[in-house]
C-alpha cells in the first residue's frame, strides 16, 4: 500500500469556524492569521477535496494520512475553543473519501485521554501532536496519558512542529527554517532522553526527518549522551526534504525508518532518489506499513547494526 503519512486538508466546517474567529488562529476569507507567523494567503485549491482526491490517485497513492497543522495552535487553545474546531476536523477528515485517512489531535490545554480514545475507535490511524508539548522530559510527563493510550490500542504517535514564536523582522520562510526545526530537535532528543523509557513500546514519526536531529549523533556521543543505538520503532517522515538529506539520514539510521510524508499541501511530494526500487518500497510501502500497524521488515536491512558506524 503506497502510502503518505503526512498531509494536510481544512474541511469546509473547519474552514467556516476560523473565519469566525477574531482572534487567531483565524481565516479572513483566504487568508491565514496566526498569533507567530505574517499573514499567509491559502490557495482555496490546496483545500479542495476533489482535487485533493485527484492529486492524490496522480501521486499514485493508496492511503493518504491528513493530520490539524500544528503551527495553526488549536490543541493550546482554551478547552471550550479548542473542542469545537477538533470536532469540525475530525469530523470532517474522518468523512474524507479514500484514499485518505486521518492522524487524530487533540486538547493539550485540559488533556483528555478519553477524546483521544474516543477518535482512534472512530478510525483515526494514531495521535498527532505538536512538537512544542514535547520539548522537554515535562512535556513527554504530562502527555504520558495521552501516549498511554496510543500504547493500549497499538497506535502511533505522529510528533509534527508546532506553533511558531513571534519573530519580527523576519523573512516568511522563519518559521519553518528556525522554530519548526528547533522544534523537533528538542522533541526528539527529549524522546530520547526520557520519553522512551516511559513509553518502551511506543512507535513515534517525526515530521521533516526529525529537522535531522539524528545526523548529530557523533556530537551526543562526544557529549556523553549514549553510543547512538538505532530505534527501530522511531521513524522520519520526508516531507520537505530531497534526496541529499533522505541519503544522508539514512546512511546514519538505515533505509527501515524512513517513511514517505510530502507535508502537501505546503510541499510537493518528493520521491528521494536513492539508487534502488526497493528503496522506493521501504520509504513508501514496507515501512510506513510498519510505522502504522507495527509489522518487522521481513528481511533486515543489509550492513546495518542496532547501532552506528559512529558511536
Amino acid at each position: 500500500m503506497s502510502t503518505d503519512v503526512h498531509q494536510h486538508i481544512w474541511p469546509p466546517a473547519l474552514v467556516e469556524l476560523l473565519r469566525s474567529r477574531t482572534a487567531p488562529p483565524r481565516l479572513d476569507g483566504w487568508t491565514l492569521h496566526l498569533a507567530g507567523e505574517p499573514p499567509y494567503r491559502v490557495d482555496p485549491a490546496d483545500h479542495d477535496i476533489a482535487a485533493r482526491t485527484r492529486l492524490a490517485a496522480a501521486d499514485g497513492l493508496d492511503l493518504a494520512l491528513v493530520s490539524l497543522s500544528g503551527p495553526l495552535g488549536i490543541e493550546h487553545l482554551p478547552p471550550t475553543e479548542a473542542a469545537e474546531l477538533l470536532s469540525a476536523f475530525h469530523d470532517g477528515a474522518l468523512a474524507l473519501p479514500a484514499p485518505f485517512g486521518v492522524w487524530a489531535s487533540c486538547c493539550l490545554s485540559e488533556p483528555d485521554p478519553g477524546a483521544v480514545e474516543r477518535e482512534l475507535r472512530r478510525g483515526c490511524a494514531g495521535l498527532q501532536l505538536p512538537a512544542t508539548a514535547l520539548l522537554d522530559a515535562e512535556g513527554w510527563e504530562r502527555c504520558a496519558p495521552l501516549l498511554d493510550v496510543l500504547v493500549r490500542h497499538d497506535k502511533p504517535l505522529f510528533v509534527h512542529p508546532g506553533a511558531a514564536p513571534p519573530a519580527p523582522g523576519t523573512p516568511p520562510w522563519w518559521p519553518a527554517l528556525v522554530p519548526y526545526v528547533q522544534q523537533l530537535h528538542a522533541s526528539w532528543f527529549a524522546f530520547r532522553a526520557c520519553g522512551r523509557a516511559r513509553h518502551p513500546r511506543l512507535r513515534v514519526c517525526f515530521a521533516a526527518l526529525a529537522g535531522l536531529a539524528p545526523l548529530h549523533g557523533e556530537r551526543l556521543a562526544a557529549r556523553g549522551g549514549g553510543r547512538g543505538e538505532i530505534d527501530f520503532d522511531v521513524f522520519y517522515d520526508t516531507s520537505s526534504y530531497g534526496t541529499r538529506a533522505v541519503d544522508a539520514l539514512v546512511r546514519d539510521a538505515g533505509i527501515d525508518v524512513v517513511v514517505s510524508g510530502s507535508d502537501r499541501p505546503y510541499a510537493p511530494l518528493v520521491v528521494p532518489d536513492l539508487g534502488a526500487d526497493a528503496a522506493v518500497h521501504a520509504l513508501r510501502t514496507a515501512n510506513p506499513a510498519r510505522l502504522l500497524h507495527g509489522r518487522a521488515p521481513a528481511v533486515p536491512h543489509a550492513g546495518r547494526s542496532r547501532e552506528r558506524s559512529h558511536s
